[in-house]
C-alpha cells in the first residue's frame, strides 16, 4: 500500500469517529430539550443551558476538524488515485507487449501454417480458384463469428474486400506503437454507412438558485443542446506486385506487405488525431481545435523545473476548466530525453527509476521506449509520440506538450480492409494489392480537456 493510501486510510477511520462523537453529542443536547419539554419548561435552567452550550463548542469545534480533514481525504482521494492510473497505464502497457492468444481451433488464416491470405485473395479473383474461395468465404465464417474479431465484422466477398485475419491485422496493434495518442482516446467502432457523425453535445446547462422564499418559484434554465459534426475520411495504400510472386514465391508475403502497410497507416491515423487539418480529407485534430486550454512557455535557456511549473498550471486548467482531471501527458521523445538528461545542483537526475524516489526527483521512468507509457510525472502517466510536430514557432524548431483528458476525446474507426485488382495492371503481369481503413475524429466535444504547452521554451534541446 502507497504512502497516500495508508494516510488516506487512518483519516477516514479518525473521520467516521469524529462523525460518531458528534452524534453522540447532538444526542445529549437532544435530550436536555426534551427534558424541558417533558416537564412543560419553555427554558433551560441555569446548568441545562451551560451543559447546551458546552455541546454546541463542541459540535463546533468537531464541525472544523471534519471539515479540514474531509478536504485532505479528497486531496488523498485524488493522489491515490492517480498513482493507480499511473501503475494500470503501466501494466496496461506490459500486457499490451506480451499479449497471447489462446484458441480452441486453428483458423484458415494461422500464422505459419502455409496458406496465404493475399495469395488466395489474388488467386481467388484471377484464375476463379475454388478451393482459395472457399478458404476466403470459411475466413469471412470466422470473422463474423469469433468475439476476438471485436469490430471486424464487416464483411463483403461480393463487394471486392475482405477483412485480414486477426493475426495479420494485429500488425496494426504491434505496430501502434506509431499511434500513441490514436490509442490513448476512446476508440469506437464507425457505424457502417455513415459520411458524418454528429457527437450530442450541452451548449447551455441547467441551474439551480436560493429559493426567494416560501412558495416562490424555484430557478428554470433549460438545458440548450447541439452537436460537433466529424466527418468520416479514408486512409489507403496500396501495392503493385507479379503474378510470379503470388505463384511462385515459396513463402508468404502476407507479414512482409501488411505489417509495412498496417505500420504506415496506424501511423497515419495517429498523425490526423494530432494535427489533421481538417481540410484536403483530413479529420480536425487536437491542435486544429479552437478554445482549448493553453500554456505558453517563453524561454531561451529552458529548465526542466521551469517546465515543471508549466505542467502544473496546465493541470489545473484542466481541472478548473473541465472539473474533472485529467488522465495522461503526451510530449514528444526528444522532450522526454530531454528531462530524462537533466540533474540538479548535486549532479543527481531529475527523472530517476520508479521506486526509487529520492526528494530532488519530480518524475519516474520505468520503460525505455519511445512510442509507450514511459515514466509517470505529476501522479500522471507519461506517454512519448514521435508524430508531435518539432516544426512549430518562428524558428521551426518548437515541439509541445499535451496535457488530456483523454477519455473526452472520440476516435471512430473502420475495420482495416484489402483488395486485390488484377485488371489495373494485367498488361504487365501486375496485380494492384490494397489497404484502406475509414475513419472520423472529435475533441471538440470537451475542448477544456486539452492543455496544449507550447512557446520558445520547446525549442530544440540540447544535451
Amino acid at each position: 500500500m502507497s504512502t497516500a493510501s495508508e494516510m488516506l486510510t487512518r483519516l477516514i477511520a479518525k473521520q467516521n469517529e469524529a462523525e460518531e462523537a458528534r452524534a453522540d453529542l447532538d444526542s445529549k443536547r437532544a435530550a436536555i430539550v426534551q427534558l424541558a419539554d417533558d416537564e412543560g419548561r419553555s427554558d433551560l435552567n441555569p446548568d441545562e443551558d451551560s451543559e447546551f452550550q458546552a455541546h454546541t463548542a463542541s459540535i463546533r469545534a468537531l464541525d472544523e476538524d471534519i471539515k479540514a480533514r474531509a478536504e485532505r481525504i479528497t486531496e488523498l482521494s485524488e493522489e491515490d488515485k492517480r498513482s493507480s492510473d499511473a501503475a494500470l497505464a503501466f501494466r496496461q502497457a506490459e500486457m499490451v507487449s506480451s499479449r497471447v492468444k489462446v484458441n480452441s481451433e486453428a483458423r484458415t488464416y494461422e500464422q505459419g501454417n502455409g496458406r496465404s491470405y493475399f495469395a488466395d485473395l489474388a488467386t481467388s479473383t484471377i484464375n476463379q480458384d475454388i478451393d482459395a474461395r472457399q478458404r476466403l468465404e470459411r475466413h469471412a465464417a470466422e470473422v463474423r463469428m469469433d468475439p476476438e474479431y471485436r469490430d471486424l465484422i464487416r464483411t463483403d466477398g461480393n463487394g471486392g474486400y475482405f477483412v485480414p485475419p486477426l493475426w495479420l491485422s494485429d500488425y496494426v496493434e504491434l505496430a501502434r506503437a506509431g499511434r500513441p495518442t490514436a490509442n490513448l482516446v476512446t476508440n469506437l467502432p464507425l457505424p457502417p454507412g455513415t459520411d458524418s457523425i454528429n457527437v450530442p453535445k450541452i451548449s447551455t446547462g441547467t441551474a439551480t438558485a436560493i429559493q426567494v422564499g416560501d412558495g416562490s418559484a424555484p430557478q428554470e434554465t433549460d438545458l440548450a443542446d447541439t452537436s460537433v459534426a466529424c466527418g468520416v475520411k479514408t486512409i489507403a495504400g496500396q501495392q503493385d506486385m507479379s503474378i510470379q510472386l503470388f505463384e511462385q514465391s515459396p513463402f508468404n508475403f502476407d507479414q512482409i506487405v501488411m505489417a509495412d502497410l498496417a505500420a504506415d497507416y496506424a501511423t497515419k491515423v495517429d498523425v490526423q488525431v494530432l494535427s489533421g487539418s481538417n481540410a484536403n480529407g483530413q479529420v480536425k485534430g487536437i491542435y486544429g481545435v479552437n478554445a482549448v486550454n493553453a500554456v505558453t512557455w517563453t524561454d531561451t535557456t529552458p529548465t526542466v523545473s521551469e517546465l515543471y511549473s508549466k505542467l502544473a498550471d496546465g493541470i489545473q486548467k484542466i481541472h478548473t476548466n473541465r472539473f474533472q482531471p485529467p488522465t495522461v501527458i503526451v510530449m514528444h521523445p526528444r522532450r522526454w530525453a530531454w528531462m530524462l538528461a537533466a540533474v540538479d545542483s548535486q549532479g543527481r537526475p531529475l527523472v530517476v527509476p520508479n521506486g526509487q524516489g529520492p526528494t530532488n526527483a519530480i518524475a519516474a521512468f520505468g520503460t525505455v521506449g519511445s512510442e509507450q507509457v514511459v515514466g509517470s510525472l505529476q501522479g500522471l502517466p507519461v506517454v512519448t509520440d514521435p508524430s508531435i510536430p518539432i516544426t512549430d514557432g518562428t524558428g521551426t524548431n518548437e515541439d509541445s506538450i499535451i496535457v488530456m483528458r483523454a477519455q473526452d476525446c472520440i476516435l471512430y474507426e473502420s475495420s482495416l480492409r484489402t483488395r486485390v485488382l488484377p485488371e489495373v495492371l494485367s498488361g504487365t503481369m501486375q496485380v494492384r494489392v490494397q489497404v484502406y481503413g475509414y475513419l472520423a475524429f472529435t475533441a471538440e466535444r470537451q475542448p477544456k480537456s486539452l492543455t496544449i504547452l507550447s512557446g520558445s521554451g520547446f525549442a530544440t534541446p540540447s544535451f
